[in-house]
């Protein structure tokens, strides 16, 4: 069924407040997840609702938390996300990001005691509609085995960096550091499908068509191999490490019904190019690169198809009959 975006931003809305979140708190994820439902992204989109709502009902996530700075110079600061939903968090490191970036040519902003960020592409968007490069980082609990292991230890460890162009939609690369992201095999799980080979191990490291067993006991692919998995561990310490965040064995599954506050970290990074080479060369040479990457037919730049799908989506947005159905009971309970 097809509904408009400020119908399902207040029906998640509502639910989420229904299960504890302040409004505020709840207002900030529900958009996130309409905008990711719009872009294509069923799996961090509005299906994310039950989740959170049962995160909040189930104590995982503290629907009354307000974020605080606890540490910041110049060019850097730390946000104590205080174990809420942390979409207001994302968005004030952002913000302090883009702010911080334009004072000092470059900036960092952490996040600490966090949970599930969505789509990191999303957040960075913001960091490029300012005119400035960004970096987005989380880790997650443990998914992924170090190279050569068996034991997860790595979450999938998503990472997104966006690129402004000058009157154009930003370039957006969002990616996670698995061959699928958890919330893919979550869904064969649901539908009784099996996965293809190279997504997942079983819990004796070799590889697994059963998503019941990559879920329940295994653990996800890296991509690329070895390079994949060392990856996981400079985005792992960048969110852990510099933040005194949970590193991934330390929280438990998002997707478990019982289970500690995850308490990860984030990472937001803005880079003003006027510090540097100066705006109209990096204008220049960005927009030679797109025009090298697009003289072959068959390429399309980072986060063209999200944005042509939230385009498509101002006519309305098709959301599953059995997902807002569940979603509405949410709001009644």
């Amino acid at each position: 069924m097809k509904e408009d975006a400020q119908s399902l931003l207040q029906l998640a809305c509502t639910a989420l407040e229904r299960a504890g979140a302040n409004h505020r708190m709840a207002e900030a994820a529900a958009r996130h997840l309409v905008r990711a439902e719009a872009q294509g992204l069923p799996t961090h989109g509005l299906s994310r609702v039950p989740f959170y709502c049962g995160m909040l009902r189930g104590g995982r996530a503290d629907g009354a938390a307000q974020p605080v700075m606890v540490a910041e110079r110049a060019g850097a600061c730390l946000i104590d996300n205080r174990d809420g939903l942390p979409y207001v968090s994302a968005q004030w490191a952002v913000e302090e990001a883009i702010q911080r970036a334009r004072r000092n040519g470059i900036a960092f902003a952490g996040i600490r005691n966090s949970g599930h960020v969505g789509v990191l592409g999303i957040h960075v968007e913001a960091i490029a509609q300012a005119g400035m490069v960004g970096f987005g980082f989380t880790n997650s609990p443990a998914a992924m085995p170090p190279w050569g292991g068996k034991k997860p230890l790595f979450g999938t460890n998503p990472m997104a960096a966006a690129f402004p162009r000058p009157g154009k939609a930003p370039i957006i690369v969002d990616l996670a550091l698995t061959t699928v992201v958890r919330g893919r095999i979550m869904m064969a799980m649901k539908r009784g499908e099996r996965i293809p080979e190279g997504w997942a191990l079983d819990r004796n490291g070799k590889p697994t068509t059963d998503p019941k067993e990559a879920i329940e006991h295994g653990s996800l692919f890296p991509i690329g191999g070895a390079k994949g998995a060392m990856l996981a561990l400079v985005f792992e310490l960048i969110c852990a490490a510099l933040t005194g965040a949970a590193i991934g064995p330390e929280a438990d599954s998002f997707f478990s019904e019982e289970g500690n506050r995850p308490r990860i970290g984030q990472a937001f990074m803005a880079i003003d190019p006027g510090a540097l080479a100066g705006m109209k060369t990096y204008w220049e040479r960005t927009e030679a690169v797109v025009c090298a990457m697009l003289s072959d037919p068959e390429v399309r730049l980072p986060g063209a198809r999200r944005f042509a799908a939230e385009e498509s989506a101002r006519k309305g947005i098709e959301v599953p009959d059995d997902l807002l159905a569940q979603i509405e009971k949410l709001c009644s309970t």
